[in-house]
């Protein structure tokens, strides 16, 4: 069954509009964001909760096939995640170092997420976004498949470490298996995983390898769904449904929503 309240981030954000001013004017709150507040309901609800969006073309005895979506995040959840990711003198984000061994891995007591991905899928530039209120960190993104060929660690205050991992399949480093598998296996403050998977063309071979691993090793991950922006809505619909059936019936330590963004 779904969570309760799985709607209370959409309700708050459509039902309450003083919740919106009140962020807007926030000085905790970044300019950024603030203008993405301001967008007309419609176009906001689009870029917030794309699975509404989706799930909206459903016939609604259909429905239920997405009834494991669990997290419907509110304006101040985004308001605080937003605020973990601008640099301040107080909450550094910087660039630590990169590694193509294990042991050549920075030593960092905080807890660490990751990213993987096969080559191409949108890894950098999904980092890259994230970090867009930090533009002193400098996040290379290229469109040739195979650019990141190291980890890649970046400190978020003192919250966490983000690691850009090098991409599997197409031109992927000769060493790309000991190097990801044993930083998978091994790295002890390793909390969350973030698979990102294609939504053009879906869940591949050799993302299935990586979703075995996670498996293996017992990893939390989550699913990211990128580049929605580049298909058609019905084409979109029929890879969430599948990858959604997928996670259901066939994970056990994935996380049981799906992140789709835009690339």
């Amino acid at each position: 069954m779904a969570a309760p309240g799985l709607r209370l981030g959409a309700e708050r954000l459509f039902a309450m509009p003083g919740v919106l001013e009140l962020l807007s004017r926030s000085n905790s709150t970044s300019q950024a964001f603030a203008e993405v507040l301001r967008l007309p309901k419609q176009q906001l609800r689009k870029l917030l909760y794309p699975l509404q969006e989706v799930e909206r073309f459903l016939a609604p005895d259909r429905r239920q096939d997405l009834h494991l979506r669990i997290f419907d995040p509110s304006p101040e959840d985004i308001a605080r995640a937003d605020n973990v990711f601008t640099a301040t003198k107080g909450n550094r984000i910087d660039y630590v170092s990169s590694a193509i061994r294990i042991d050549h891995a920075p030593d960092l007591p905080r807890p660490e997420v990751c990213f993987i991905g096969r080559s191409n899928v949108g890894k950098s530039s999904l980092i890259k976004a994230l970090f867009s209120l930090a533009p002193e960190v400098e996040v290379r993104v290229s469109k040739k498949p195979g650019h990141t060929k190291k980890m890649n660690f970046f400190k978020v205050g003192k919250h966490f470490t983000v690691v850009d991992m090098p991409g599997y399949g197409y031109r992927a480093p000769e060493d790309f298996v000991d190097m990801v598998e044993t930083y998978l296996k091994e790295r002890r403050n390793l909390k969350r995983t973030f698979l990102l998977v294609d939504s053009v063309v879906g869940i591949q071979k050799t993302d299935n390898i990586a979703i075995e691993m996670c498996e293996e090793f017992a990893l939390p991950y989550v699913i990211v769904l990128t580049k929605i922006d580049k298909s058609s809505k019905g084409h979109l619909l029929k890879q969430v449904l599948q990858i959604q059936k997928f996670v259901n019936t066939k994970t056990q330590g994935c996380f049981p929503q799906l992140f789709p963004v835009r690339n």
